[in-house]
Formats: structure tokens, sequence, C-alpha cells
């Protein structure tokens, strides 16, 4: 059952009362006087995905899909569990430097974009500054 919060005015006192949620929310103290207890609103203090194993895949998918949130906010998220799994392995992620290996096996050795320092063709070449 909820926890709710009144306020004494005249002893200036906090009391915690177990009520059901269909009950009227009034509390009377120990004299029987409604008047000097107002009920305390606060804000509700859950905490909710708070907590996901950076190397589950099945994890980030679960408490991310579905959500309400811009793609932008996921791209945010994967990298702070990037970060995360960097410092528990380390310094490097082990889940991003897998990523590479198998990107760079599947196209003959090219490296990810996010990789490359620079890049050169005939026309034109690129210093990304990393």
């Amino acid at each position: 059952m909820p926890l709710y919060t009144y306020f004494n005015s005249e002893t200036e006192e906090y009391r915690d009362i177990v009520q059901k949620m269909s009950d009227v929310h009034t509390y009377s103290g120990e004299n029987g006087d409604e008047t000097t207890w107002k009920r305390v609103f606060t804000v509700p203090n859950a905490s909710i995905d708070s907590k996901m194993d950076p190397f589950k895949a099945e994890d980030f998918a679960r408490k991310t899909g579905g959500k309400k949130g811009t793609y932008g906010d996921l791209l945010d998220k994967s990298a702070e569990l990037s970060h995360q799994r960097a410092e528990m392995a380390g310094g490097v992620d082990p889940v991003k430097e897998k990523y590479y290996k198998d990107y760079s096996e599947k196209r003959r050795g090219a490296k990810h974009p996010s990789q490359m320092k620079s890049f050169e063709s005939k026309n034109i070449s690129v210093d990304f500054g990393k």
C-alpha cells in the first residue's frame, strides 16, 4: 500500500501514513483534529531502467525498445554503454572492437569510417582530425 505524508502546521511535524489508494486521503492525528494535518504532495522518486548490463544486447533492446525518444537519445545511450564497457575492460570496448574486426573481415580489410583518421582519393583528401 502507498505511503502518504501529512504535515501538522501547529507542531511542524511530518507523519507518513500507509493508506489504500482508494481511501479518502485525510489524517486526523491522535486528537482527531483533521484541520491541522495537511497532505504533502511529493514527486515520486522511482528509478526505471537505471541499471543495465552494458555487455548484454538483450538488455539494451528490451529497455530502449518501444520507448519515446529520438534516434539521438538511442545513440547517446549506446555511447554511454560503450564507455562503461571500456572502463570495465581496461580502456577498450570489446564489443566495439569485435564489431570493427567483423566489419573489416566482411569488406576485405577495409576499416570502418569511424576508425579512419583521413581519407584520400584521386580527387579529394580529407583529414578527420582525430
